[in-house]
């Protein structure tokens, strides 16, 4: 019997990833299409956006995707304390992005005329800004499961799907906004 069950984890852990890697592929393509809506609606210019704050919400993913990495790895090799603690640093990180770019940068660019009924600049950087937020919501509620799920022992070194699919999950919400940030912060010249 115990050979049948690990079939079967198996024959599940690969349907799992194929379902979680079509999905991507097909969010990704509507990633791609806000992308490319910013530069053939913007063309050469960009939203009025705070530099700094741009760079740090960035540098702040970026890390919260180093230490999702460490704890899908401390998981793989059974630790349990290293994976709990590595992903509760990935959740306060996602949470201050979150905050970063909703709130802060949300407030800033309001402040400087840039609203989602202020023509199409603003349509844009709130499209895009609000669809990747919405995924980094959407991770940090499924990073937050695995948490309680962990806290509970339900991973082990051999069965920990629910880890590396939140992994997955992150690391694309992470590629997503390497492609935006640029696009939304670095090219093209201040609209007036």
């Amino acid at each position: 019997m115990a050979g049948h069950a690990s079939t079967d984890y198996k024959t599940k852990l690969t349907n799992n990833r194929l379902g979680l890697w079509l999905f991507l592929i097909s969010d990704a393509f509507v990633f791609a299409g806000l992308l490319a809506s910013r530069f053939f609606l913007l063309g050469g210019q960009r939203p009025p956006l705070n530099q700094s704050l741009g760079l740090f919400v960035t540098g702040i993913l970026l890390v919260s995707s180093f230490y999702m990495n460490r704890s899908e790895i401390e998981m793989e090799h059974g630790n349990q304390k290293g994976f709990l603690r590595n992903i509760l640093v990935t959740l306060v990180l996602g949470t201050v992005f979150l905050i970063g770019v909703v709130g802060l940068e949300g407030r800033l660019a309001g402040q400087e005329g840039l609203l989602p009924n202020s023509g199409i600049d603003g349509a844009i950087f709130y499209l895009m800004t609000g669809y990747h937020a919405f995924h980094v919501l959407t991770g940090l509620i499924l990073l937050f499961i695995v948490y309680r799920n962990g806290q509970r022992g339900l991973y082990t070194a051999e069965k920990h799907w629910g880890v590396e699919a939140a992994a997955v999950y992150w690391h694309f919400v992470d590629v997503a906004w390497i492609f935006f940030y640029p696009a939304l912060y670095l090219m093209g010249t201040v609209i007036h």
